[in-house]
Formats: C-alpha cells, sequence, structure tokens
C-alpha cells in the first residue's frame, strides 16, 4: 500500500490534478490487476449476506416505503427490484435494495478511522450491471474496488469526529466502483468521484438522539447519488474540484481545516486490491460495536447466575464505543422504552440487558415494545453504563489485525460486593473470533432470515447464481435478485400515496 498525504491547498497554489485524492483514487479504479480468488469468494459471500438481510427486512415499513417510490419506475431493460418480479430505473431499483439492505443493521462492517458498512457498495453495483448488461466478472471486479476506496477511506479520515455521517466516504467509493465496473477511463471516474463526494456530505444527526428510518435511507440516497454523479461524468459533466483539498473543499470546512493532514493509504499500481478480506459481517442485527459485548454477555449468564443479584454493570471499552453507543452519548432515549429500534440497536446498554436476560439475540423479538418495557428489563437496563478506556480505544484504532479490537470489559457487581469480570477483543463470527463467518455460516444466515419469506426452490436457485457469478454472461445478472413470495409481500404495511403515486 502507498500512504498518501491529503491536506488542503489554496486556489492560488500550485496542486497537480495527479495529485488530487480524487484522481488517485481514480487510478486505483482502472488499474486492470487481477482479483484473487479469495476474494472473490468474500465478493459472492457478501452478495449472500446482503440476500439474507433484505429478506429479513422485506415487510419493515422503510423497505415497502423504498419498494413502492421503485415500482413507481419501470424501465424496459432496467434493474431489479428485490422481491419482486419487473424491471425499474437503475438509480430508483438501487434506491429500494439499499435500504433493504440496510434496514436491520444487519450486514458487513469496517471500523477503524470511521465506521462503513461496504456492503451498502453492492446494492448501486449490482442495479447498474443488471441495467447495462454488464458480466458477472466485471461486476464482482467494480465490487472489489468499491470495497477497497471505502475501506481506505474509512482507514485514512475520521468524518465522525467532525460530526459528519460515514457515508460521505461511501459515495466516493460507489463512483469508484462503477468507474471499475464499466471499464470508465479515469478522468471520468476523477469528476464522477468529485460529484458524488460533493453530494452525500451530511450531518451525524441521522444517528444521534431519536434516530430514524433516515439511517436506512442514508446509504440507499448516498448510492442513487454516485449513480446519477457518474452517468453525468459520462456524458462530459465535471465536478468541483480539488474536492477534498480545496481551500472551500471539504477537509477545509467540514473536516480537520487548513492545518489538518489526513493519511490515506491507496493499493500500488499492480498490487491487488484485497479490503474486503479486512472487514466482517454481524452474527446479530445490532451495531457492530455491540457484536461482542452481545457474545460476553452470553458468556457471563452463567457465572453470573440471578441476575436479580447485580448491583451495577460497567462496561470498560472504547471511545466510539462509549460516545456512539454508550452512556457517553448522553443520549437519554438510549434508555427509552418508548425509542425506536433504530435508537435501541444504538444503545449498548439495553443489547447488554437482553442479551444477558435471553442468551441470544433475535432481529426482531429483541426489539420488541413488549420486549424492551419488560420490567425487569428496564431495571437491569438502567444498571448498566460504558467508561471509556484508553486501551480498549488504541486497540480499536491499532492497525495491527491480531491486536485490533471493537469489545469491551464488562465488571458486574452483585449487591453481596462481589465482581465478575469477563472481556472480549472480538465477536465470535469475527474472522479471529470463536466462531468465524465462512461461506457455511453465511448460507446458514440465509437460509433462517429467508424462512418463510423466499420459497426453498428460489432460495437455492439464487445461491446456484452466486456461486457461478464469475462466469455470469452479460445480461444474466437479473439472476441475482431474490424473487418474494407475493403472499408475503401482501402482509407488507399499506403505504400512502406519494408525489411519485
Amino acid at each position: 500500500m502507498l500512504i498518501h498525504p491529503v491536506r488542503v491547498w489554496r486556489s492560488a497554489d500550485d496542486f497537480p490534478r495527479g495529485e488530487h485524492l480524487a484522481a488517485k483514487i481514480a487510478e486505483v479504479a482502472v488499474d486492470p490487476v487481477a482479483v484473487e480468488p479469495e476474494v472473490a469468494e468474500m465478493v459472492r459471500n457478501r452478495i449472500i449476506d446482503n440476500a439474507a438481510v433484505s429478506a429479513a427486512a422485506v415487510l419493515r415499513r422503510p423497505v415497502a416505503v423504498a419498494r413502492q417510490q421503485a415500482l413507481a419506475h419501470p424501465k424496459a431493460q432496467g434493474a431489479n427490484v428485490f422481491g419482486v418480479g419487473g424491471s425499474y430505473s437503475v438509480e430508483w431499483a438501487a434506491w429500494a435494495n439499499g435500504v433493504a439492505v440496510r434496514e436491520l443493521d444487519f450486514h458487513d462492517t469496517f471500523l477503524a478511522e470511521d465506521y462503513s458498512h461496504p456492503g451498502d457498495n453492492i446494492p448501486p453495483l449490482v442495479a447498474v450491471a443488471q441495467q447495462l448488461g454488464v458480466c458477472g466478472a466485471d461486476l464482482i471486479r467494480g465490487v472489489v474496488t468499491a470495497y477497497e476506496i471505502q475501506i481506505d477511506l474509512v482507514n485514512g479520515i475520521c468524518l465522525h469526529e467532525h460530526k459528519i455521517d460515514h457515508v460521505a466516504h461511501l459515495g466516493p467509493a460507489v463512483a469508484a466502483g462503477i468507474g471499475s465496473m464499466l471499464r470508465l477511463d479515469a478522468e471520468t471516474i476523477y469528476q464522477a468521484i468529485g460529484q458524488a463526494l460533493h453530494l452525500t456530505t451530511s450531518t451525524r444527526q441521522s444517528r444521534k438522539g431519536a434516530i430514524s428510518s433516515w439511517k436506512a435511507f442514508a446509504p440507499a440516497h448516498a448510492g442513487k447519488i454516485a449513480i446519477e454523479a457518474v452517468d453525468r461524468a459520462m456524458r462530459g459533466e465535471g465536478s468541483p474540484a480539488p474536492i477534498w483539498e480545496g481551500e472551500d473543499g471539504v477537509m477545509a470546512w467540514l473536516l480537520g481545516g487548513p492545518e489538518r493532514e489526513y493519511l490515506v493509504p491507496l493499493p500500488a499500481p499492480g498490487e491487488p486490491k484485497r479490503a474486503i478480506l479486512d472487514s466482517y459481517t454481524k452474527e446479530y442485527s445490532a451495531e457492530y460495536q455491540s457484536q461482542a459485548p452481545i457474545d460476553l454477555a452470553r458468556r457471563l449468564r452463567a457465572r453470573i447466575g440471578d441476575l436479580g443479584q447485580i448491583a451495577k454493570i460497567v462496561l470498560h471499552t472504547s471511545h466510539h464505543t462509549h460516545h456512539v453507543i454508550g452512556t457517553g452519548s448522553g443520549d437519554p432515549q438510549k434508555f427509552d422504552p418508548d425509542a425506536s429500534r433504530e435508537t435501541l440497536d444504538h444503545s449498548l446498554p439495553y443489547i447488554f440487558a437482553v442479551a444477558l436476560q435471553d442468551g441470544s439475540w433475535h432481529h426482531e423479538r429483541s426489539y420488541a415494545p413488549e420486549r424492551a418495557h419488560r420490567p425487569d428489563t428496564v431495571q437491569l437496563w438502567h444498571k448498566i453504563s460504558t467508561v471509556e478506556d484508553p486501551e480498549w480505544t488504541r486497540r480499536y484504532h491499532s492497525t495491527d489485525p491480531a491486536e485490533k479490537a471493537a469489545g469491551a470489559r464488562a465488571e458486574v457487581t452483585l449487591k453481596n460486593g462481589e465482581v465478575i469480570s469477563d472481556e472480549l477483543a472480538v465477536a465470535d463470527a469475527h474472522p479471529l473470533g470463536a466462531r468465524p463467518f465462512r461461506r457455511e455460516q453465511y448460507v446458514q444466515k440465509f437460509a433462517q432470515l429467508a424462512e418463510d419469506v423466499v420459497e426453498p426452490v428460489e432460495q437455492q436457485r439464487f445461491l446456484t447464481a452466486v456461486d457461478s457469478l464469475a462466469e455470469l454472461r452479460a445480461g444474466a445478472l437479473g439472476a441475482l435478485n431474490v424473487v418474494v413470495d407475493p403472499r408475503v409481500l401482501d402482509k407488507a404495511p399499506a403505504i400512502p400515496p406519494g408525489i411519485f403515486g
């Protein structure tokens, strides 16, 4: 990897185009380096993972809303909308599928200087591939590039420090991935990246306080915007430049300012793109930094015994975990039984309490209103707090995979004064965890979440198509769409009409 210093430049400075971060990303996108077999295999795994969580979310209101919006934009020889037949305008298909993938907070993640869900790249790339008749091998190439760029940006530039939502790294990644998939020239990709970044920066209020359904729509919006940016760039339109480094650009006014320098790693020419292998999926439908604590809670249950004897629980964890999903956020909503599902899945005290009591986690039952209102749950929930531990913060930011951690140490104080402690650095499903996810686990997750939603024959047809993805010819990527039993879709919430019908 090459490390690229990125800082603000004045308009009067001599800052060559080739030194712009957007130009360097574009060069990575056009590099014809071959995709390694294990990387291609992980692309297939993540396509399965996305289908799994989409199936589980297919009846949820935000997904139904996005689907209805997409269905209002039919197009001959367009793209597919998850769960239904027919063909629809590419940007709206990407929109609906992006919401379905993100709704349950249940797909893959990468954490470093910032957060990310790189699986959000897949819906817009698949939609473009379907509408333009791209072959399976080129889709794989594009997805690999998109993962690489988003993860590299997450490794180098912290957005949340300045209260910018993490989808600001997703827009450029989607643009680069589409450019790589379509084999566009570096100039076109450069312009698309600039437009995508310019139009996908927003504040983190979408993940603060009373968290709404927009959390699911935000990455879908970024993917939709990136598709439109690539379309304009292909037609010869330009973008603000330099988009990151300009004196009125993103870094100068939205991030660290003129004095700040960021170090962004990117593959050297000819270096394989392997970043997807650094990401990891979720076993549980909850914010990623709660994955290891859920496993830790399950492990502690037997040692604690009678949960009624707990006086307090303190979770020692990283700055990120404490301030985003812990009590360091200062959000009273994280202790409110009437809070939205989106808020509860960003409340580590709630998640730890339920995992302790149930010894398991379910994407629906664990968030049910009656579950959140159980008196013994509310009582335990309010006994749990988080604190930042510098060592956990250091490990969170470590670049050494062997010590990088997104876990916690739990100190459980009983009413008799006894203290029970345990810690877990990574989730069991993490590549370095006790039960790392491999193809078998991805398929099992799909089968579990698609049960009673997708007919077994359709499940198998989809898995067979994914297995042969690299061999799928141009125009055959409609096989990646999963069709849901219409009787299931009939149970979706009724959505009132809007502007689109």
